[in-house]
């Protein structure tokens, strides 16, 4: 749905923005949404997967550092990425699971990027239960106790106690 434009990965030249809303599907297990990439950073989004029913919220993504700002930035960077998606598990009461890219790109010679990895399963508290490591192409599982949705939900209502009746400047891109 939200597409990037970073540096060496000019993305909106390339994609158009989904126009199929945030969706939940059921399967055999629980019901899941998915979010790409770029979606990670917009509560409304995990918000919008998880009123449509999602009790784990997938994000598939490729983001990482450029090396020039590794040793400035890249701890906050770091911290910021995974802080947002624990916050999406515990306001959304749901599971988070994120799959990001290990290694070093560099197009056309110049820097790249540098992969975060570090790939993780989040509870609906927040908590990481399972997480890769910076720089292995590797498989990461979890144990899912899908009760702990409804536990969480039940015990932390933000879905029941929303103000929706006060959200009325939501869909404006700024408020003066």
């Amino acid at each position: 749905m939200h597409i990037p434009d970073d540096p060496l990965y000019h993305e909106k030249f390339y994609f158009a923005p989904g126009d199929l809303g945030f969706r939940a599907w059921d399967t055999a297990r629980g019901k899941i949404g998915v979010c790409v990439c770029w979606d990670q950073w917009y509560p409304e989004a995990a918000r919008l997967t998880a009123l449509h029913g999602a009790e784990i919220i997938f994000y598939p993504t490729a983001i990482g550092w450029h090396p020039g700002e590794k040793k400035e930035f890249g701890k906050a960077q770091h911290s910021a990425w995974e802080t947002i998606q624990r916050g999406h598990a515990i306001a959304n009461g749901c599971y988070v699971a994120v799959a990001n890219r290990v290694g070093h790109e560099a197009p056309a010679g110049g820097d790249g990027i540098e992969f975060w990895g570090q790939s993780f399963v989040c509870g609906p508290d927040g908590e990481i239960i399972a997480k890769g490591s910076i720089d292995q192409e590797e498989i990461v599982a979890a144990e899912i106790d899908w009760d702990r949705v409804n536990e969480q939900r039940t015990h932390w209502p933000f879905l029941r106690d929303r103000r929706i009746d006060a959200y009325g400047g939501i869909e404006e891109r700024m408020i003066d």
